[in-house]
C-alpha cells in the first residue's frame, strides 16, 4: 500500500478540525463560566489560527466568515461584550458551519443567518462598565515599544505566505514604523521568484500584550528567524548604543566612527559597515524611544512540537510488524528442531526485538480515550436543550488509551447510549424534584483498563429501566415464554434485540428500537461485550468491555478434525476434559455440569461438519460473552498462540463463525472463532431443543 503526500488543503483541513474541536471544547467551558478568562483566551487563539490558515491556505470563505465570529471574541477579551450563553451558542452554531464550509457544502442562507445574528449581538453590547465611583478611574494600559526582526524562510512564500499581510496585521495592533532589509537580493538574473530574500525591522508601539504580537506570526515561527524584544525607556538613548544592542555593528566600530565627530550613521554607511537600511531602522527605533515611554514587562512565548502522520502509514506499519511476528513464529518453529545453539541464541534475539517492536508500533497507534470523550460534551448540550431537560456529562479516566481503529468506530455506538440515556432515563426536572433528586440530571462517561481489555461505562441517575415492561415487550415478541425463568442481566439484554423498544411513542431522539441494535453489532464486530445493569428509581450502567486493539491478540489455538482454530483469548474462562462417559450422557442434551453450574456445549466437529473421528478424550473449551457461557468440544487444545488477526475476503460474508484468519509458523491458515456468534448460536439450539 502506497500512501500519498499530503496537499497543503489536506493538511489545512486536519490542523482545522484540531482547532475546532479545541475551539468547541473552550465553547463548552465559557457556557458553564462566562468569565474564564483562559476560556475566552483559548477560544479566540483557535478563531484566529483558523482565520488565518483559512486565508493562508485560499480557504476565503472560512477566513471571511471566522473573522466576524473572531471580531465578537475580540470584545469579549477587550470587555466590551459579555460571553453570555446567547454567544456562545452561536459561536457552536458557527462552528458548525466552518467545519461544513472546510468540506465545501456550506449553505449561504445560514450562513448570512448566523452573521445578522453576529451583528445584532454586537450591536446589542452593553457599554464597558465603569470602575466603582469609590476607586479612581482604571488607566489604560502602558503603551511598550517593541523591536520586531524578521527574516521569513526561503520557501515561505511558496508555501502560501503573504509577507504583506503579516505586516498588515502588525499595523492593526498600534503605530508601526517597517523597514526593509535588502542586503541578501540578489541580481535579477539568479533571482528565485519562489524565494523569499528580504528581511525586516519593525518598531512597534502599542498597547496589546506580548502574546498578540506572537499569535501574527504563529504560521512563520517555526521556519522564520524572528525576535521580538521589548525596547526600554531612555529619552537618551544614543543612534550608536541602539546599532550596538541590536548586533548590527560591533561597539569597536562605533568608537571609531565617535572619534571623527561627524553624524554616526553617515560615517557607518560611508565606510561600508553598515547599510543605510539598517541605519534608518535603528534611526526609527530612536525617534519612536524618545517620543514614548514604557514600563518594563517581558514577555515569553514558547511551544512544542509534534509530527503528525497519515492513518495509512500506521496502518501499513501495522501490516509490516504483523508479518514479522508471523515470521519470526516459523523461525522459532523451524530452530525448535535445531541443536544448533547458535543459531537459537540469534532466534531468541530476533524474537525479543520483534516483540518489543511490535508494542512500539501498537504504542503509536494508541490514543487517550479522551479525545472520544470530548466529542460527547456537544452531544449533550444539544441533546438535553431538545428535550427540555438540564443534563451535565462528567467523564473519568480520559487518559486511559485505545487503538485508534476502535476509538473511530465507537463513537455511533457511545452516541446512541447517550442519547439514550438522556431520553429515556433521565427524568424531567418536575419528577425529578418529587423524587428528591437534583434537578440537574448527570451521565458518567468513564473508562479503565482491565488487563488486555478497556472498560467503558455510560451511567445515569435516571429512573432505571423498566423490567416489566422489557419482559411484556419480550413476551409480545416471542423472544420468551410468558412463564419462563430467566435471569435478570439475560432480560435486560433483550433491548439489544433489532426493533426492541418500550417507548411509548417515537420521538425525533428515539423509539424506533434501532440504536441499541447498533450498539450491539458494532461492539460485536470489535470483538467486545456488553454488561448491563439497572436500578429502580437510582439509574442504569452500560458497561462496553473492549480488546485495547485489533491488529494482534493473544488467542488459544485448538484443532478440530485437521483443521486449527484460534479463539480469543480474553472469552476463555476454562478448558475441562470431556470424557466419553461423559460425551454420551451428554447425547441428546448438550450440557455439562462444571462445579455445579449445567453449561450447554456445541460439538464444533458437528458445527464444521469434520468427516474425521473424534479423539477418544476431547476438551471443552467454556468461552462467555456478558453472563453467556457455552462450552466449545475441541479434539485438542495446542496451546497459547500470538494471533496476527487477517481480514476474511468479501466472498466469504455470509460465513458467520470466523471474525478473521491468521498465518501460523508453518505457513498454514488457522480461522478465528467468532465468540458471540457461536454462544448466539450454542443458546438458539438449546432454546429450540428446550421447546420441543
Amino acid at each position: 500500500m502506497t500512501a500519498h503526500s499530503a496537499t497543503p488543503a489536506e493538511t489545512f483541513r486536519n490542523e482545522a478540525e484540531d482547532l475546532l474541536v479545541e475551539l468547541e471544547a473552550a465553547l463548552l467551558d465559557l457556557e458553564g463560566d462566562p468569565d474564564d478568562r483562559e476560556q475566552i483566551d483559548r477560544a479566540f487563539r483557535a478563531l484566529h489560527t483558523i482565520k488565518g490558515s483559512g486565508a493562508m491556505f485560499g480557504f476565503e470563505r472560512v477566513a471571511a466568515f471566522t473573522h466576524h465570529v473572531e471580531s465578537a471574541f475580540q470584545k469579549v477579551r477587550d470587555g466590551e461584550l459579555a460571553a453570555s450563553h446567547e454567544l456562545v451558542g452561536v459561536a457552536l452554531a458557527s462552528l458548525d458551519h466552518i467545519r461544513a464550509l472546510l468540506d465545501g457544502a456550506g449553505d449561504p442562507a445560514k450562513e448570512e443567518l448566523l452573521l445578522a445574528h453576529v451583528r445584532r449581538i454586537l450591536g446589542a453590547a452593553p457599554p464597558p462598565v465603569a470602575a466603582p465611583a469609590a476607586e479612581p478611574a482604571d488607566e489604560p494600559p502602558a503603551e511598550k515599544i517593541w523591536r520586531i526582526r524578521l527574516a521569513l524562510g526561503p520557501q515561505a512564500m511558496a508555501f502560501g505566505t503573504n509577507p504583506l499581510l503579516l505586516l498588515d496585521e502588525l499595523r492593526q495592533l498600534g503605530e508601526c514604523t517597517v523597514v526593509a532589509l535588502t542586503e541578501a537580493v540578489p541580481p535579477l538574473g539568479d533571482m528565485d521568484p519562489t524565494v523569499c530574500y528580504l528581511a525586516w525591522d519593525i518598531v512597534l508601539i502599542t498597547d496589546r500584550p506580548r502574546s498578540a504580537i506572537d499569535e501574527v506570526f504563529i504560521f512563520v515561527v517555526d521556519d522564520a528567524r524572528l525576535s521580538v524584544e521589548e525596547v526600554p525607556a531612555d529619552a537618551e538613548v544614543r543612534l550608536g548604543e541602539i546599532l550596538v544592542r541590536r548586533g548590527d555593528v560591533p561597539e569597536q566600530a562605533v568608537s571609531d566612527a565617535l572619534s571623527q565627530q561627524r553624524p554616526i550613521g553617515e560615517m557607518l554607511v560611508g565606510e561600508g559597515k553598515v547599510a543605510p537600511e539598517r541605519v534608518a531602522a535603528a534611526l526609527a527605533e530612536q525617534h519612536q524611544v524618545r517620543e514614548k515611554a514604557a514600563k518594563s514587562a517581558v514577555g515569553d512565548a514558547s511551544g512544542q512540537g509534534s509530527i503528525r502522520v497519515q492513518a495509512e502509514r500506521l496502518d501499513g506499519l501495522m501490516d509490516q510488524v504483523g508479518e514479522l511476528v508471523i515470521a519470526q513464529a516459523r523461525l522459532r518453529q523451524l530452530v525448535a528442531a535445531s541443536d544448533d545453539l547458535a543459531l537459537k541464541a540469534i532466534s531468541e534475539e530476533i524474537e525479543r526485538l520483534s516483540s518489543e517492536l511490535r508494542d512500539t508500533t501498537m504504542g503509536i497507534r494508541m490514543l487517550p480515550i479522551g479525545t472520544l470523550f470530548g466529542r460527547f460534551r456537544r452531544v449533550v448540550r444539544d441533546l438535553s436543550q431538545a428535550l427540555g431537560k438540564d443534563v451535565e456529562l462528567t467523564v473519568e479516566g480520559e487518559e486511559s488509551e485505545l487503538d485508534k481503529t476502535l476509538i473511530e468506530r465507537l463513537n455511533d455506538p457511545l452516541v446512541h447510549l447517550i442519547r439514550n440515556s438522556i431520553d429515556h432515563g433521565i427524568e424531567p426536572v418536575e419528577r425529578r424534584r418529587a423524587a428528591g433528586k437534583p434537578e440537574r440530571g448527570r451521565v458518567h462517561l468513564a473508562a479503565a483498563h482491565s488487563g488486555a481489555q478497556v472498560l467503558i461505562s455510560v451511567t445515569d441517575d435516571g429512573r432505571g429501566m423498566d423490567r416489566a415492561a422489557i419482559r411484556a415487550k419480550a413476551e409480545e415478541r416471542g423472544l420468551i415464554a410468558p412463564d419462563a425463568a430467566i435471569a435478570d442481566s439475560e432480560l435486560l439484554s433483550f433491548i439489544f434485540h433489532p426493533g426492541f423498544s418500550t417507548a411509548a411513542q417515537v420521538s425525533s431522539v428515539s423509539g424506533r428500537g434501532v440504536g441499541m441494535d447498533v450498539v450491539k453489532r458494532t461492539i460485536d464486530s470489535l470483538r467486545g461485550t456488553i454488561e448491563v445493569s439497572s436500578t429502580v428509581g437510582a439509574g442504569s450502567t452500560v458497561t462496553l468491555k473492549l480488546p485495547l486493539t485489533l491488529a494482534i491478540i493473544d488467542g488459544l489455538l485448538v484443532r478440530v478434525g485437521r483443521g486449527m482454530y484460534v479463539i480469543p483469548l480474553s472469552a476463555v474462562e476454562e478448558c475441562v476434559e470431556l470424557s466419553p462417559e461423559e460425551d454420551s450422557r451428554a447425547s441428546g442434551c448438550s450440557f455439562l455440569s462444571i462445579r455445579g453450574d449445567l453449561v450447554p456445549f456445541l460439538r464444533l466437529r458437528e458445527v464444521f461438519h469434520a468427516a474425521t473421528e473424534p479423539d477418544p478424550y476431547q476438551k471443552v473449551v467454556v468461552v462467555s460473552s456478558g453472563t453467556l457461557r457455552v462450552g466449545l468440544v475441541v479434539d485438542q487444545v495446542v496451546g497459547q498462540h500470538q494471533t496476527v488477526i487477517k481480514s476474511l475476503s468479501k466472498l466469504l460474508d455470509d460465513v458467520h463463525e470466523f471474525s478473521g484468519a491468521t498465518i501460523l509458523g508453518d505457513g498454514s491458515v488457522a480461522l478465528i472463532l467468532d465468540v458471540p456468534r457461536l454462544l448466539a448460536l450454542g443458546q438458539d439450539q438449546e432454546s429450540r431443543r428446550l421447546a420441543s
